[in-house]
């Protein structure tokens, strides 16, 4: 039981004191008070967005102390994504309506749309979003100015993450448990140019032309998945800065609508963050004994252990909840998520795994009405 207690206390600790050390650089950029009016191009890939997407344009439009262009690629929709997108365009000029082009085999769509989107912008400042991000009316001109103010290549916001219903709770809350609890940002921000401490948010990033085109852009990840991982390590590669924010405070985003959206949306890009072989046995060991170990042995020591397990248990157990406690105030996540937090866990190893395993039987992966192979 003491051997128990201190790998609990040790992976709980590790948790702990990263997250309280992130939470200090982990932060919401500041307001511009000089300097010129910056011109951003908003760019918005659209894919059956027609829910979502007029909410998302009239966000972006309240923008305020900035030259904004907002450019719209509608993906081979086949709802009126573009007809609301066009209607509003007639009476907006700051909007504007593309189509996108027939996507080629083995071309991920977000990637392919986004390369198209870049090519149409006017500006030097490039700002990604997804179609379900609402943007706060000064959120482009803060986080546009940190980008430049702190001369990066790429800057990545991660929003607030709206979750409408306890299934929900069991995957996208972990987000940022798992961005703070284990991303060394010291370190990444010490070696802002190392590739293997790059990280970002696909549903918020902005670019330089500079940086975009020195990377490859979006061309060079047109054949991968995950945009937040693959764009941010380009960037890097190409010696430019990267660096990421704590956007909850101005923006957010309601990324599925249920626990089966969110299953397959998280699954499809696994494999390229968590469900790799040998990542994933790490991860399992890390969430397992960081943040299910201790309440187990704080449990079975109440019922009859020495008190030093008991202590060690109790002092683990305190750790892993007062951190998850902060990055849910730091993130604006509800205390709903914060008692989910166990099955949280179970969950996303859950789908991890099984990402894996489907993606060594060579099975693909279904994503809006397309077919990517692993």
């Amino acid at each position: 039981m003491t051997t128990l207690a201190l790998v609990a206390l040790a992976l709980a600790g590790l948790y702990a004191c990263l997250t309280a050390i992130n939470l200090t650089l982990f932060r919401v950029p500041r307001p511009e008070r000089h300097g010129n009016t910056l011109a951003i191009s908003l760019l918005i890939p659209a894919r059956d967005e027609s829910r979502r997407i007029e909410a998302t344009l009239q966000a972006a439009l309240a923008s305020r102390d900035i030259a904004l262009e907002i450019i719209v690629l509608d993906d081979g929709s086949s709802d009126d994504t573009a007809a609301r997108v066009a209607a509003l365009a007639e009476h907006d000029a700051r909007v504007r309506l593309i189509a996108g082009r027939p996507l080629p085999t083995g071309y991920n769509g977000k990637q392919y749309a986004c390369a198209q989107l870049a090519a149409a912008a006017c500006h030097d400042t490039l700002v990604f979003i997804d179609a379900d991000v609402h943007l706060g009316p000064d959120a482009l001109a803060r986080a546009a100015g940190w980008l430049h103010r702190r001369r990066l290549g790429l800057a990545s916001g991660f929003p607030r993450q709206i979750t409408g219903s306890w299934g929900e709770m069991l995957l996208v809350p972990m987000i940022p448990v798992l961005l703070l609890g284990y991303l060394p940002i010291p370190l990444a921000r010490l070696l802002p140019r190392a590739p293997s401490l790059a990280a970002g948010c696909g549903q918020f990033m902005l670019v330089t032309r500079t940086a975009y085109e020195a990377a490859g852009g979006h061309a060079a990840c047109v054949q991968r998945m995950h945009d937040g991982l693959n764009l941010p390590a380009n960037v890097r590669r190409a010696g430019h800065a990267s660096d990421l924010f704590n956007a909850a405070g101005l923006a957010s985003c309601r990324m599925y609508d249920g626990f089966t959206a969110a299953w397959h949306g998280f699954s499809k890009d696994a494999t390229e963050g968590m469900a790799t072989p040998r990542g994933l046995p790490i991860w399992t060991v890390l969430l397992i004994g960081g943040h299910w170990l201790p309440c187990l042995v704080f449990i079975a020591a109440i019922v009859g252990a020495t008190p030093a397990s008991l202590t060690m248990a109790a002092t683990a157990l305190g750790l892993l909840i007062a951190a998850r406690l902060a990055v849910a105030v730091a993130t604006h996540q509800s205390m709903r998520a914060v008692l989910c937090h166990p099955a949280a866990v179970v969950t996303t190893l859950a789908l991890q795994w099984r990402a894996l395993i489907l993606a060594r039987l060579g099975r693909p992966r279904a994503w809006r009405g397309r077919f990517y192979e692993p």
